[in-house]
């Protein structure tokens, strides 16, 4: 399995993590969940993290069966659909970048 994270680094704007929250489950999800290929999203807020890490408020995870499902996905005009509802969002929430990683998923069910 090959999973794309979407990696939030930075901070959501004081006093708006709430709103964030649910900003982002209400209007970007939905665009998420609609990528073609895509097995299942998983959309991770950040509660604690050690003294001295840097700020992940949010990691985005995607799963999908192989690399040319992720690259349909990324053609598609979901996509286009998908960075404008992120874009709104992180204006008005989110001080910060985003960064992309793809990967080789191995899981292991205990």
């Amino acid at each position: 399995m090959i999973t794309r994270y979407a990696i939030f680094e930075g901070c959501v704007k004081a006093g708006q993590e709430q709103e964030f929250r649910t900003a982002v489950l209400e209007t970007v999800l939905p665009k998420w969940k609609q990528f073609p290929g895509a097995l299942d999203v998983r959309v991770s807020f950040a509660e604690k993290r050690d003294e001295g890490a840097p700020e992940y408020p949010m990691i985005l995870a995607i799963n999908y069966p192989d690399l040319a499902a992720v690259d349909a996905a990324l053609a598609s005009p979901v996509r286009a659909e998908s960075r404008a509802a992120t874009e709104a969002v992180l204006s008005r929430y989110f001080e910060g970048r985003v960064h992309h990683h793809v990967t080789l998923a191995n899981e292991f069910v205990l």
